[in-house]
């Protein structure tokens, strides 16, 4: 866990790891009317789990795989709480479950090959929607150019950065409403697309303060806009919402998600 900690620390692309505890707590929160069907009920599946977390570190340094390392350590916990509750905790907190797996970090190469597909659609979208709102922009790769300057994108918007902790945050919205199953499905397929929307949102007053104002506002308005991401992305949740429920799609549960 100190070594999940220190990685959170030291890279700014994987600040999820420290919401995903919060989350965490927040499902259970929602959910804690459920603890009374809870009791001491010692379970060998426990100890089966705690054996695969052990198996699973082994293996790890063996391959020298951070991210089964890492994944054991949150295997052997549950392990431990199955040994002394059972499974019927994993079921009725399931959703809290899943969620400590958003400490693990994300390996570079799984990173590099959702962030960069997004990070070209931002720079490709950002370039149209400052065109049609007068900005003369010209795009090279992931660089445009405004005002004779340019501005890497990888730059401006650090690579998508964000888009793990706002998978996390629309993991933990969708799973503190009362919705369908199908719908929280829906949701959480289109959150790389409500990243990159929100992502668009914050690159391009970015990119013009790069063009027209300096380089040090820039960096400002950029580190500034960083957590207000996640605010937006849940407004734009919001909107899907209204919007299904306007063409009168089906996407409430009759069973509300803290009972």
């Amino acid at each position: 866990m100190i070594d999940i900690w220190t990685v959170g620390a030291g890279r700014a692309e994987q600040s999820h790891i420290f919401l995903a505890p919060l989350v965490c707590a927040w499902l259970l929160w929602l959910r804690r009317s459920r603890l009374r069907s809870v009791r001491v009920a010692p379970s060998l599946w426990g100890p089966v789990l705690i054996a695969l977390g052990w198996t699973a570190s082994w293996l790890s340094i063996e391959t020298d795989t951070l991210v089964i390392w890492h994944g054991s350590v949150i295997v052997t916990l549950v392990g431990c709480v199955v040994t002394m509750t059972g499974l019927l905790p994993i079921k009725l907190f399931a959703p809290a479950v899943v969620a400590l797996f958003f400490v693990i970090p994300v390996p570079g190469v799984i990173r590099t090959q959702i962030a960069g597909p997004l990070q070209e659609m931002a720079t490709a979208i950002t370039q149209v929607l400052l065109e049609l709102i007068g900005v003369p922009t010209t795009r090279l790769g992931n660089v445009l150019t405004i005002n004779g300057e340019q501005v890497a994108v990888g730059e401006a918007c650090n690579g998508m950065r964000m888009v793990f902790a706002l998978g996390v945050t629309i993991y933990a919205f969708v799973f503190s409403v009362p919705l369908r199953p199908s719908m929280r499905v829906i949701l959480l397929a289109i959150s790389p697309l409500l990243a990159l929307a929100c992502n668009v949102v914050r690159l391009i007053p970015t990119t013009v303060i790069f063009g027209y104002g300096s380089a040090e506002q820039a960096r400002v308005f950029h580190d500034a806009s960083g957590w207000i991401m996640l605010p937006i992305a849940l407004f734009m949740l919001l909107g899907v919402l209204r919007l299904t429920r306007w063409i009168d799609l089906p996407i409430m549960s009759l069973k509300l998600a803290m009972r």
